[in-house]
């Protein structure tokens, strides 16, 4: 069993700055790309950043420069620094990771989501 655990996220003020992590753990054999997602009230889930476990990473256009996502392999965590933050940033942001169980299965897991409002 695998889980993905999220924390960091809260209200802020416009301009602000935020730090979200997300922790992989149970019956792993490997972890490879990981990443944040968002989803605002009546929009699709978005791609927020993404990190491969070699370290190469990808960003949305809209928060290039502001955020920045990083990696620690050996504790299976990735967190999101979140500067400059505007209220368009304000969504429900969820952690995957594309998690290999064993040497043959693997599958995406989600986790539940920690919410981030931007707003004076």
């Amino acid at each position: 069993q695998v889980q993905l655990v999220e924390s960091g996220g809260g209200l802020v003020q416009p301009g602000g700055s935020l730090s979200l992590s997300c922790a992989a753990s149970g019956s792993i054999f490997r972890v490879n790309t990981m990443g944040w997602y968002r989803q605002a009230p009546g929009k699709e889930r978005e791609l927020v950043a993404g990190i491969t476990s070699g370290g190469n990473t990808n960003y949305a256009d809209s928060i290039k420069g502001r955020f920045t996502i990083s990696r620690d392999n050996a504790k299976n965590t990735i967190w999101l620094q979140m500067n400059g933050l505007k209220p368009e940033d304000t969504a429900v942001y969820y952690c995957n990771a594309a998690i290999m169980t064993t040497w043959f299965d693997g599958a995406p897991y989600w986790g539940k989501g920690t919410l981030v409002t931007v707003a004076s």
